[in-house]
């Protein structure tokens, strides 16, 4: 390879910057859409909030944001001119592209546009004393992944998949995108692993093991399962996610596991 083409192709050392008013930033992401990221992401700053943390939420989904419907939010954020105050929503401060837009306004936005909403959305925010912001970024290795991993301090990002080798072909590009880029991912996450039938037994019917067969593949750590549950998707619908509106509910256990892992990794250490 020509010096000319590696300099294009090995990344640049960027000057990353932390998001004001908060301590630690942690990324959920997925390489594929429609794995139940923005379900996984509202849910688990919920149940980061219900173990005593101070939380945010950041709709990174420029040209699909999901905050507004699950969460229930259809007001505009408050500005000075200058900057943007959070939503607070059910104890959370929360921010997304949707809450400026109509709900069916396309964002026909090129690269230059998405960097400048990413920025406002990070330093221009009046982000408030939190010990974590949750960032729900949108599928795949474009743009706002690149802007935020070379740009802001991520302290860690969890992926999500389902078990379908389809996505799981995505996922491994993800992977390969954040170790290029030296961010740190926490885990893999096996969303919509199975469901229990009536008849009480485990259908696996997107295929089984094979996150957990690809974490292992990667090095890097398996977090656990989400079972596919109609409930999850009932109270996203009605703006109140399940931890929220059933923090008993064997699911919503799921999240505070997943919760309690991350505020002992790195509130704790």
């Amino acid at each position: 390879m020509n010096d000319t083409l590696k300099a294009k192709t090995e990344p640049k050392n960027f000057k990353k910057n932390p998001i004001r008013g908060t301590k630690f930033t942690i990324a959920i992401s997925s390489a594929k859409g429609g794995v139940g990221k923005s379900t996984f992401a509202t849910n688990l700053a919920l149940a980061l909030k219900n173990i005593e943390c101070k939380v945010g939420l950041l709709d990174a989904d420029i040209y699909g944001p999901s905050l507004p419907k699950l969460f229930s939010i259809n007001k505009k954020p408050e500005s000075d001119g200058k900057t943007l105050k959070p939503i607070i929503k059910y104890n959370i401060q929360c921010m997304s592209i949707g809450f400026l837009t109509e709900e069916q306004t396309p964002m026909i936005w090129r690269g230059p546009m998405v960097t400048s909403a990413i920025k406002t959305f990070t330093q221009k925010v009046e982000w408030k004393d939190l010990d974590f912001i949750i960032v729900d970024m949108p599928p795949g290795t474009g743009d706002t992944q690149l802007t935020f991993a070379q740009e802001i301090n991520m302290d860690g990002v969890i992926i999500i998949s389902t078990p379908q080798e389809i996505a799981l072909q995505d996922v491994k590009r993800g992977i390969k995108m954040f170790d290029k880029l030296k961010v740190k991912i926490i885990g893999l996450v096996d969303n919509m692993s199975h469901f229990i039938g009536d008849d009480g037994k485990k259908y696996a019917i997107f295929g089984e093991g094979g996150v957990k067969k690809t974490a292992k593949e990667f090095k890097k750590e398996f977090l656990g399962e989400i079972p596919i549950n109609p409930e999850v998707g009932k109270q996203g619908d009605a703006g109140v996610p399940i931890v929220e509106s059933h923090p008993d509910h064997k699911i919503s256990k799921i999240y505070i596991d997943f919760a309690e892992k991350i505020k002992s990794t790195y509130l704790l250490d």
